[in-house]
């Protein structure tokens, strides 16, 4: 019975961000860890109140949060991983279904910000170890030629494809560019299905031209676009509008990370069958669950060289503010010793 014992003492903490309640629990219900749950809110003047409402000394503490649209959470995310570990964590890891920031890869126009670089500088500054799913590589090879950090990249094209097989007859596999060829071919193979890859221009943020190759020889066959972001949707939305015009039905549509900015999933739905996605990003469109190809890795991986956590510190103690404070008066409330004046 004591191995047992042991065993369940070492089983990581899940600590869920504002709105990743659901994919935590997921993550727990595959045997990832055991919850904590935390308190947050916003002081009258916007800044971020964060607290741990667990126990997490001497434990591996896992943070759960989708980046995306991450500017809004991002400093409640950092509060509590130190937090964390200023309570005697042994290691903070950052499960990110979807990682933001990294298109901005190069300088476009003098003077911009290469902010792929700065938010993995900020990442990797506050946690140990990072998991995420299919990041959106383009110039960068691995995440290890950004991130100072382990960081474990998961990927969900499988999961893509076991959704193509269980759901669509005769598919189609179409990738949106050229860069996405390996990627939709390895879907096609893994079903027995025929791919083709289209050609994508794009002239802006918002202005995206798509060519076709000639598809005439699969006329018949039911069209699934695959994508690994779906984010102003407008390379779908151009798809897709080809399509029907040849002939085609209307195209199925699955991505891995649905961001869905604006009204994009408004205008691409017409055009399309169904829209699925995965839960890294919350939205309707999620039918593609990640939480146990995550839970599988994080108990796959080795648990972190204790000598390769970077931020590792013993639990700070209580001084004296603090302990006047604690079970004493909410935080949002001025501390007794001034006599009611915040």
């Amino acid at each position: 019975m004591a191995p047992a014992t042991a065993q369940m003492t070492s089983a990581p903490v899940i600590v869920a961000l504002p709105g990743n309640e659901a994919f935590a629990q997921a993550l727990a219900n595959a045997g990832a860890g055991e919850l904590v749950e935390i308190e947050t809110r916003n002081f009258p003047d916007g800044e971020s109140y964060v607290r741990l409402a667990g126990d997490v000394a001497a434990k591996s503490v896992v943070l759960v949060s989708t980046l995306a649209r991450p500017d809004e959470g991002f400093l409640r995310l950092i509060f509590l991983a130190d937090a964390a570990r200023s309570l005697g964590a042994t290691a903070v890891t950052l499960i990110a279904p979807y990682l933001a920031y990294m298109r901005q890869d190069r300088r476009f126009r003098p003077g911009e910000a290469i902010t792929s670089r700065t938010f993995a500088r900020l990442i990797s500054s506050t946690f140990d170890r990072l998991v995420t799913v299919d990041p959106h590589l383009h110039r960068y090879t691995a995440l290890s030629a950004l991130y100072e950090i382990p960081a474990l990249t998961l990927h969900a094209a499988p999961l893509l494809a076991e959704w193509i097989a269980a759901s669509v007859a005769n598919p189609l596999i179409i990738g949106p560019d050229e860069e996405s060829e390996q990627w939709v071919s390895a879907i096609a193979a893994k079903i027995g299905a025929p791919h083709a890859v289209l050609r994508k221009i794009r002239h802006g943020d918002r202005d995206v031209e798509i060519a076709l190759p000639d598809l005439s020889s699969w006329s018949g066959l039911q069209p699934v676009l695959v994508d690994d972001i779906a984010s102003s949707g407008n390379t779908l939305i151009e798809a897709a509008s080809k399509l029907t015009p040849l002939g085609f039905a209307r195209p199925d549509v699955a991505v891995v990370h649905g961001i869905f900015a604006g009204d994009s999933y408004e205008r691409l739905a017409p055009l399309c069958g169904r829209i699925v996605s995965s839960d890294s990003v919350s939205h309707p469109t999620n039918a593609i669950g990640l939480s146990q190809l995550i839970a599988d890795a994080i108990a796959a991986a080795d648990a972190p060289d204790p000598e390769l956590v970077r931020h590792r510190r013993p639990p700070e103690p209580v001084d004296d503010v603090e302990r006047a404070g604690i079970d004493s008066f909410p935080a949002s409330d001025p501390p007794p010793w001034t006599g009611g004046v915040g």
